[in-house]
């Protein structure tokens, strides 16, 4: 197994600390508001190379974090009148809720900030003693940045080149501007923790390095996050854990790429930033999913309709593929074509290719569809193999009846209402009257009703207007 490792800027040969066990760790979300799509984005990657490590024969570890304190909480939670308890613990159920209508699996830990303020502060100590940080005046700490040989290792940056552009805020008593603060300490009101420098609360980045190294010890396989983490956070990372353990902190380093809308940076500002709630109540989640796992984990996804359309448009020849299909009793792929499963995993070791991966499900699909023609009794055996490849990247779970019935929300007219008008346009097409036919198939598009017409007769979709 080939992944590439941000750190060398090359792909390496996978091999975990201790064998047939992987230990992984990713940054998560800060929890002051819903999560956007660049959240999903990261979610469904690292779900996807969970389960196909598992899928391997691999004992995984997930560990994913959440910030639950820092300046966007405590000012939001200011904002809406409540406690930050109250603001967090909403947040975090809403980011269990949009991840599960995703198919995201939940990791085996998620650690919270708070939850882990004596750990950090220890480190913060080790810090202190070994002189790779210090205490300043005002009761914050910071790193010092300069006694840390490696800074800069995983961006391929000069710290030189970086303190030209570093600022600092006239509040900041940093003996370097690169020096960057571990421990906050507390203004008035402020919600905050007792340390042996005054009461206050972590800095973002010991966050990680604390929690991490608790979960999952002083050096594991797999560190991953968005790709606007390589700088400064994952930069901070390595400098505070290997300067408190003495030991490299991560083997393999793994960035996830951009969400990019219709081509644009996502951002508030442009008015094309959404929240992935947003977008499901407009789209079904395994079209969203399948957007997000068709393009390769570090490639950038444009979010755009004719994207949706296009990831819509696939699953439906899957679905298709399978509708009708019986599998009850069917319980290993059979006499199916060994070389599928090959090139699977052959594309999936080659740094999780889940655009090479879904290629083959499309050779599957058009075999099983050759087979429910020619070969009917070798048709479930290919449609089971079609499932089963398709749960390791998290898709072609549902019924495919469901699916190909399309859309969310509730349907603006009843489906016998729907079949009664498709009648409807039958006899105005029988009686020639194209006309009305057409007027037919227009009003029920107006209304997100899509008739496809084939060889079997007219089926529909509903394709609810949306982001």
């Amino acid at each position: 197994m080939q992944i590439y490792n941000t750190l060398t800027r090359r792909k390496e040969t996978f091999t975990p600390i201790e064998p047939g066990r992987v230990r992984m760790y990713v940054c998560g979300m800060t929890v002051y508001d819903y999560c956007h799509l660049g959240h999903a984005r990261v979610m469904v990657a690292f779900d996807v190379i969970t389960r196909y490590l598992r899928a391997r024969g691999y004992d995984v570890t997930y560990v994913r974090n959440i910030t639950d304190i820092d300046d966007k909480i405590l000012k939001r939670a200011e904002e809406n009148g409540e406690s930050i308890e109250a603001l967090t613990g909403r947040m975090i159920d809403a980011m269990h809720e949009d991840e599960g209508r995703l198919g995201v699996l939940r990791p085996d830990a998620e650690p919270r900030a708070t939850r882990h303020v004596a750990e950090i502060v220890a480190m913060i100590q080790t810090l202190i003693d070994k002189g790779y940080a210090y205490a300043a005046s005002n009761g914050d700490v910071y790193y010092r940045v300069r006694k840390f040989a490696g800074y800069g290792k995983l961006n391929n940056r000069d710290p030189d080149d970086m303190r030209a552009g570093a600022r600092v805020d006239v509040e900041e008593l940093k003996e370097d501007p690169l020096d960057f603060v571990l421990w906050k300490a507390a203004k008035p009101g402020e919600a905050s923790w007792p340390s042996p420098w005054g009461p206050g609360r972590p800095g973002w980045h010991i966050e990680c390095s604390a929690m991490s190294t608790c979960c999952l010890g002083e050096t594991f396989d797999i560190h991953g996050g968005g790709p606007d983490l390589t700088f400064p956070h994952h930069e901070n990372e390595i400098a505070q854990s290997e300067a408190a353990t003495g030991k490299p902190y991560v083997n393999t380093w793994m960035h996830a790429g951009a969400v990019r809308v219709q081509h644009e940076k996502m951002s508030k500002s442009l008015g094309n930033f959404f929240t992935i709630r947003e977008v499901l109540e407009h789209h079904d989640p395994e079209v969203v999913r399948y957007l997000l796992v068709a393009s390769h984990y570090r490639s950038p996804i444009n979010y755009a309709p004719d994207s949706l359309a296009d990831a819509r448009k696939s699953l439906e020849r899957f679905y298709n593929a399978l509708d009708g299909v019986a599998l009850e009793g069917v319980e290993t792929p059979g006499d199916v074509d060994p070389s599928f499963d090959r090139r699977f995993i052959e594309a999936m070791d080659d740094d999780f290719n889940t655009a090479g991966a879904i290629s083959v499900l499309f050779d599957l699909a058009r075999e099983l569809n050759r087979a429910r023609k020619e070969a009917p009794e070798q048709a479930p055996a290919l449609a089971a193999e079609l499932k089963r490849l398709g749960s390791v990247l998290g898709l072609l779970q549902q019924e495919p009846a469901v699916f190909l019935k399309g859309g969310v929300g509730e349907l603006p007219l009843s489906e016998a209402e729907i079949e009664a008008r498709i009648a409807e346009r039958a006899e105005a097409k029988q009686a020639r009257d194209f006309a009305r036919a057409d007027a037919i198939r227009d009003e029920l598009a107006a209304l997100g009703i899509v008739l496809k017409d084939s060889r079997e007769g007219t089926s529909w979709v509903f394709e609810a207007p949306g982001v």
